[in-house]
């Protein structure tokens, strides 16, 4: 198996680990903050405002984890540096 493979091969499998592990750990995060969110409502009616607002703020920053582990599984995939340097050498 020669390098080029090689590199092909451990892009593609920590792309896919990537993006598994980075949708999983958000939906699970929302689905946990959305729980929380709606039994403090139930609990308080006159906060579901504040509550609310809040738990929008924090499904935002857990939803932009998963969009970093897209980009980063993008870049693997599409733009990684070890396969162009490796193309460029091997190429001339």
């Amino acid at each position: 198996m020669d390098t080029i493979s090689l590199i092909g091969m451990i892009s593609i499998f920590t792309a896919g680990i990537t993006i598994a592990i980075g949708s999983l750990g958000p939906a699970f995060g929302e689905a946990r903050a959305v729980v929380q969110a709606l039994s403090s409502i139930a609990q308080q009616p006159d906060e579901a405002a504040t509550i609310t607002r809040t738990l929008f703020v924090g499904l935002a920053m857990i939803e932009s984890t998963a969009i970093y582990c897209f980009v980063v599984s993008m870049i693997l995939i599409f733009a990684n540096p070890f396969w162009d340097y490796v193309t460029a050498t091997a190429g001339g």
